[in-house]
């Protein structure tokens, strides 16, 4: 392929995609009917994009809401379209990725992110999951694995498997919280919340278990995140992994 069919290809794709993360749905509506996991993805390549969006497009509960190549449009299209799931390429400029993974954070934005990252991106996976990403997928995946994966997060489950795990757990063991800090850090309550989190349980259910509303386990989750200094639900079983506590 020539240089110049090479650029057509890529102008063809972009304008593709480009039509395709288009919505007539208001700003804050979600595009995807009641069961269907509605998607936003985004990559700093064309082909990368094109290809996600072909291997999502033909699954029949998965709705691609927008796809978008730098970090201003994908925060655009979250808080546009709140997508149950971000599929985040960490080969976007690095600090267009994790400004996506603070924003999102800061503004507890229930969608959950899946990072996209190769074997070799170890500081940008222990960034990602300290900032709260629910996945790392390595991009030698195959793709129903990664369909798999997504619909895991969607349900709430946290997927980290092979070298990225092995690598992370590593890096976050040479730092954060200690068993001493937990015990001084942590209320009563935010203990018992933690405890129940670990095992995998929903928000929901722990709610109903503590006869208490959603909100208020997720305001006590967001507080226990903040004193252990882990990035959402992934760090902090990582965190009882690392200590023991599961």
């Amino acid at each position: 392929m020539t240089p110049g069919t090479s650029r057509k290809v890529l102008s063809t794709l972009e304008t593709s995609l480009g039509s395709r993360s288009e919505s007539s749905q208001p700003s804050g509506s979600t595009t995807t009917s009641s069961g269907t996991i509605g998607l936003v993805i985004a990559g700093h390549h064309p082909l990368i994009l094109f290809g996600l969006a072909q291997v999502f497009r033909v699954e029949g509960d998965c709705c691609i809401l927008a796809t978008c190549t730098d970090g201003d449009s994908t925060l655009e299209a979250v808080q546009r379209h709140q997508p149950h799931v971000l599929i985040l390429d960490v080969d976007l400029p690095r600090s267009s990725a994790f400004t996506v993974l603070r924003r999102i954070r800061r503004d507890r934005l229930s969608t959950r992110v899946v990072l996209l990252a190769t074997a070799s991106d170890d500081n940008q996976i222990v960034d990602g999951v300290r900032l709260g990403a629910s996945a790392v997928v390595l991009k030698e995946m195959p793709p129903d694995a990664f369909v798999t994966c997504v619909r895991k997060v969607h349900a709430g489950q946290q997927w980290l498997e092979g070298h990225a795990v092995s690598s992370l757990v590593s890096k976050l063991s040479r730092g954060g919280a200690s068993i001493q800090d937990v015990a001084r850090q942590l209320t009563p309550r935010e203990t018992e919340i933690a405890r129940l989190a670990i095992q995998g349980i929903s928000t929901r259910e722990i709610a109903a278990r503590l006869a208490v509303k959603q909100g208020t386990v997720k305001i006590h989750l967001h507080s226990i995140y903040d004193k252990l200094s882990v990035g959402g639900r992934l760090g902090l079983m990582l965190f009882a992994r690392r200590h023991g506590l599961a």
